[in-house]
């Protein structure tokens, strides 16, 4: 086939079936010339054909351009290809919705702040030397993570032992690989994260669940459920969902199995620098002398998730294993952005982020408390959601999704167990981004979306929910 009929008819066939959208630039002829390696020429009489068939339209302006109409000849290809994580983050590219987890508050972010740090950072990072990046990550940010965590959360590392990230997945997925548990085992709290379940068993892991009391993480089920396991993932900070602190001879126990029984423990510090009551616990890793603690942190929930960095504290004895995977397999990410966040740290904006935001979010949470029935509902990961709990037999995935369809985004909690008999049903209520004059407004969608569900219940405490969504009805003129 002509070189010419070779590249119109790829350009054609993208444009009909919507890749490339109306209004889109194409390259210059040089610039597609140069890339496929043909004459300009060649390129100019594709254009020109897909010009004769009202495709593109081409101006000495703006360039050669997809038309914004044409008649398309063929269907688009249909597809039914659902988006990763269906049912548990309720959009992409959104604004959060009310009850939303997962997303930190939106309007408090310090946007004119941060654009100005990392408008400098851009000029920075454009002016270094064009060579290799370290992949563990930028060598300021990395010695701003270790003093940090020096003091925030008691751990005693070196910069060297921190690597950049993009985020508690991406952690997660580094320290696999690294500890090569392909095939093992490895325990994961009962209620837990659902997303990290997911993980491990798309990386051939077998999850263990191990159940979680007052205290945390149960370890003496775990060692009779799974003594050999080749890891545990533990929040034992604040335990998501219930915000439970792993005690101090829960601590001691686990890390005495996993130097025993030669395992590892992935400590994902889940928003414990944002424990609303009272003073946060110290990490894990803190308390570890024998090195068996992979620390993962993230600035997703405290800063915003459209970052996309987190940071790994590789025990000591697989720092370098854990640079050698991270340099092969998994390099650190956006240069640029880690420039700012080390401008971050080092100015002390952080902490005063940090400050800020505990405040605002007592406000919020309280606020969100005083709108909804008090038997019904207790706090949870340390007051940075709210549980607001329905008899057993509830189906909350069918109720979340009649919720989101209302324009809120209650998480179901029963998703956080494996065992659905032992399920408790509820709904998880992030607190975040509900402003403190919207809390009524939202708090009556909800109740009217469970009262809706239990109208004919004869259960005092939902009849009670039923007449308070009532209540919040506005009332006619």
């Amino acid at each position: 086939m002509p070189l010419v009929e070779q590249i119109s008819g790829i350009l054609r066939t993208a444009i009909v079936e919507g890749r490339l959208k109306p209004g889109a630039r194409l390259p210059s002829w040089l610039d597609m010339a140069a890339q496929l390696g043909v004459a300009r020429g060649t390129v100019k009489a594709a254009y020109e054909r897909l010009a004769d068939e009202s495709l593109v339209v081409a101006s000495s302006a703006s360039g050669t351009r997809v038309a914004a109409e044409f008649v398309r000849p063929t269907e688009p290809i249909k597809t039914n290809i659902r988006p990763p994580l269906d049912g548990l983050a309720p959009s992409y590219y959104r604004n959060p919705l009310p009850f939303q987890m997962g997303v930190p508050a939106q309007d408090a972010f310090p946007a004119k702040l941060w654009a100005r740090i990392r408008a400098r950072a851009v000029r920075d990072d454009a002016m270094a030397p064009v060579g290799l990046h370290d992949p563990r990550g930028n060598p300021e940010l990395r010695a701003q993570i270790a003093s940090y965590v020096a003091i925030a959360r008691g751990i005693r590392c070196v910069p060297d032992q921190i690597i950049i990230t993009g985020g508690y997945r991406n952690g997660l997925a580094l320290a696999m690989r690294t500890l090569k548990v392909y095939g093992k085992s490895a325990w994961l709290e009962e209620p837990g994260y659902p997303i990290t379940r997911m993980g491990l068993q798309l990386d051939d892991v077998m999850p263990v669940d191990v159940p979680v009391d007052d205290q945390g993480i149960v370890v003496e089920l775990g060692v009779r459920r799974a003594p050999n396991a080749a890891m545990a993932i533990v929040t034992p900070g604040q335990q998501a969902p219930t915000g439970v602190v792993l005690s101090q001879d829960r601590r001691d126990a686990l890390l005495r199995w996993a130097e025993r029984s030669g395992a590892w423990i992935i400590e994902d510090d889940y928003l414990s620098e944002l424990q609303l009551g009272g003073r946060a616990a110290p990490a894990l890793a803190a308390g570890d002398p024998d090195g068996r603690v992979v620390h993962i942190g993230s600035f997703s929930k405290t800063l915003s998730p459209t970052l996309g960095l987190g940071f790994l504290v590789a025990p000591l004895s697989l720092a370098e294993r854990f640079g050698e995977v991270a340099a092969c397999l998994q390099p650190a990410p956006n240069s640029t952005t880690q420039l700012a966040l080390a401008r971050v740290l080092a100015d002390g904006h952080y902490l005063r982020h940090l400050r800020h935001m505990k405040s605002l979010y007592r406000e919020r949470r309280d606020a969100l408390r005083a709108c909804l029935p008090e038997e019904l509902v207790s706090d949870a990961m340390g007051g940075l959601a709210l549980l607001l709990h329905l008899p057993k037999g509830t189906d909350d995935l069918a109720l979340s999704k009649k919720a989101l369809a209302r324009g809120i985004a209650p998480m179901p909690l029963s998703i956080w167990w494996t065992n659905k008999r032992k399920a408790n049903p509820g709904f998880v209520l992030g607190i975040a981004n509900i402003k403190k004059g919207q809390a009524k407004a939202v708090s009556r969608i909800l109740l009217e979306v469970v009262a809706d569900a239990f109208g004919r219940t004869r259960s005092i405490g939902f009849r009670g929910v039923r007449r308070k969504a009532e209540h919040r009805k506005p009332r006619r003129s």
